[in-house]
């Protein structure tokens, strides 16, 4: 066993028998470069990567390969989701010296941590010569070698400067334009944005259903629902178990990349309630519903809080466990086979590997009762084949987007397990991930990693408190929400109005990291703006609101050309057109008919809370009492409110304004 045996990262500990001798990101791995005059070689991945998987099994497990590692190089092993500063940092190097990028990702780098040579994935052979052609560099043109990683370094920081453009916030015209955009980059045929792979454009949808609840444009809102359908009926979501597969690898969302990622199904989770909020979708309820239920079941810790993933493979094998053949059909269902091949789409020919298929459902079964009695039969048989593996890390981001879908689906179902689970994974983050009063970025069994949060973890963590806060009316929420994003303002403000992704007393890399840029997941920047603009409107902050507007103005011009990357930042726009509105329902603590409406019926961006008046710690209640001693609710538009209504009715018709 290696170094790596006592790392909280499960990915790392998949390392711990490689006869490569490992180190973990450490200032002793360079200070070992240095002493021994050889380079780091830096290799970054996750645990659920099906080709890091494959790289180790060629490469770090092998013999001949680990000594030519040990020998001419200090290897260092990362876990891009516990150091995504790293992993930001040398993927753009990575992107920078050879057009693309990907895990697993390979970089070597000098003394200083200049990257002078980087590259993804490579297959054993090509990997061994690449070893001995950079020794022979290193040892015979260091000048050259060293000369290159700092011109890769200096060219990485001009491009990672802050920008000073689109001074004024977006206007009603500017989002419009930004839908437009949208309307160009829509695959029409099956839905979603651009080529394969195909990945779930979460943040894209959200903001063009708050376009659509805006405007009424049928456009905004037909791109979005084709999209949340073809995924729902794809490959990609588990049609037995609930829950979303990492990306479609085809165009038309037929075969999966495998791998389940808690972020993916929190973000999806919400955007599924919103299409049943706004439509009352049958499909857009269920896909809610099992999603809810498979991040319950699947991913949920003995702690408390959700692991990170389900492995892409099993048994070192892609898509073992979900793809089916008619054969397997038949040794499970007998005589009812055929229906089922019918109804998921399992053909003799296979629309995955080896004659299997991917399981669909490509229109609605004729015989409801037929469909579940299948799902059911198939589901108990899979729980039978052998599982993929589960990092169990728990990242406090990605826990804030869990904790913000299951509030809300508990709200919006009556589900009290689904609020419980989000208040117990509140709890074990506020608790756990604190440490000396720093938001810490991960934790496993109880261990907690040593890795400081960056900026999407103190972002996406007070999201999900603020939801969780509308939810339940507990004022500790909101208030620990606050104190995270004050934090955040102080630790990773840029000076200019934007944010870095990690803070102003975090390890110093080649160069700080800012990326304004929606990925896999909200950016560090619009996760902050998302937050920033719910806490203002519960709180009434001025101090907040405007934090979330200057990081707005910072991102506005080039997220009204480029929306595919900016959309949850241009989804906070779309609240802040609408005021945001805020919705306090006064008299009815528990919940009852003028709370459901509003949670049903709320607009873009909007908060809701519910109690009694003037209730202690809750600045959205006060000064708003009952209404002729019966339950009322205020609507406010920014700091512009309606009369108080005390039926549903008349709360709908005030919601539609």
């Amino acid at each position: 066993m290696n170094r790596l045996a006592s790392s909280t990262s499960p990915y790392l500990r998949q390392h711990a028998d490689n006869p490569v001798d490992w180190w973990e990101w450490s200032d002793e791995a360079f200070a070992e470069a240095r002493r021994r005059d050889v380079p780091i070689l830096l290799s970054v991945g996750y645990a659920a990567c099906h080709w890091c998987h494959v790289m180790a099994h060629e490469s770090f497990e092998d013999d001949a390969v680990a000594a030519l590692m040990n020998e001419h190089f200090v290897s260092v092993k990362v876990d891009r989701e516990e150091r995504p500063d790293i992993d930001a940092v040398y993927m753009d190097a990575t992107t920078a010296l050879t057009g693309h990028g990907g895990w697993p990702m390979t970089c070597v780098l000098d003394h200083d941590g200049a990257p002078f040579y980087a590259g993804t994935y490579f297959p054993r052979e090509h990997f061994g010569r690449l070893l001995m052609a950079v020794t022979e560099a290193w040892q015979r043109d260091r000048d050259e070698v060293r000369a290159a990683g700092q011109r890769v370094v200096d060219a990485l920081s001009r491009s990672a400067a802050p920008r000073r453009v689109g001074a004024a916030l977006p206007t009603e015209t500017d989002l419009d334009r930004a839908a437009g955009v949208l309307v160009g980059q829509f695959d029409r045929e099956h839905g979603g944005f651009g080529r394969a792979p195909k990945f779930p454009p979460s943040m894209v949808l959200e903001f063009l259903l708050r376009q659509h609840e805006r405007t009424a444009d049928p456009t905004s809102l037909a791109m979005a629902e084709q999209t949340f359908d073809a995924m729902a009926r794809g490959g990609m979501y588990d049609q037995l178990g609930g829950g979303f597969a990492r990306y479609s690898v085809d165009e038309a969302w037929v075969v999966p990349h495998f791998e389940k990622m808690v972020y993916d199904n929190g973000l999806l989770l919400r955007g599924y309630l919103h299409w049943w909020r706004l439509t009352s979708a049958p499909l857009a309820e269920r896909v809610a519903r099992e999603t809810s239920d498979f991040l319950m079941r699947d991913l949920r810790t003995g702690e408390g809080g959700f692991a990170s993933a389900l492995d892409a493979d099993t048994n070192g094998v892609e898509g073992l466990t979900y793809a089916w053949t008619p054969a397997q059909l038949a040794e499970v269902l007998g005589a009812d086979a055929p229906a089922a091949a019918g109804l998921f789409e399992v053909t003799a020919a296979g629309t995955f590997e080896h004659g299997a298929s991917t399981l669909q459902l490509l229109r609605d079964p004729t015989d409801p009762a037929q469909w579940d009695d299948l799902r059911t039969r198939l589901f108990a048989a899979r729980t039978l084949r052998p599982q993929p593996a589960r990092d169990d890390k728990i990242v406090t981001a990605w826990n804030g987007l869990a904790i913000a879908g299951l509030a809300e689906a508990g709200v919006l179902f009556d589900e009290p397990r689904y609020l419980a689970a989000a208040i117990d994974c509140a709890r074990l983050l506020l608790d756990r991930h604190i440490v000396d009063g720093r938001l810490r970025r991960t934790s496993r069994d109880g261990a907690v990693g040593s890795a400081l949060a960056v900026a999407e973890d103190y972002g996406d963590l007070a999201d999900g408190l603020l939801v969780l806060h509308q939810a339940t009316a507990d004022a500790q929420w909101l208030e620990a929400a606050g104190r995270l994003l004050d934090s955040a303002v102080e630790l990773f403000g840029d000076g200019e109005g934007g944010f870095f992704d990690t803070a102003s007393d975090a390890e110093q890399l080649v160069r700080r990291p800012r990326d304004p840029t929606d990925n896999a997941t909200p950016s560090g920047a619009s996760a902050l703006i998302t937050a920033l603009v719910a806490c203002s409107a519960l709180t009434g902050s001025t101090a907040h609101r405007t934090a979330a507007e200057d990081a707005l103005r910072q991102v506005s011009e080039i997220g009204i050309g480029q929306p595919r990357f900016f959309g949850w930042a241009l989804a906070a726009a779309e609240a802040l057109l609408s005021g945001p509105v805020q919705v306090a329902v006064v008299g009815e603590p528990g919940g009852g008919a003028l709370t459901s409406s509003a949670w049903r019926r709320r607009p873009p961006g909007a908060v809701v809370l519910s109690g009694e008046p003037d209730a202690a710690g809750l600045p959205l209640l006060a000064d708003r009492p009952l209404v002729g001693g019966r339950p009322a609710a205020y609507v406010c538009h920014g700091m512009v409110c309606d009369l108080p209504v005390t039926e549903p009715a008349e709360l709908e018709a005030a919601l539609r304004k």
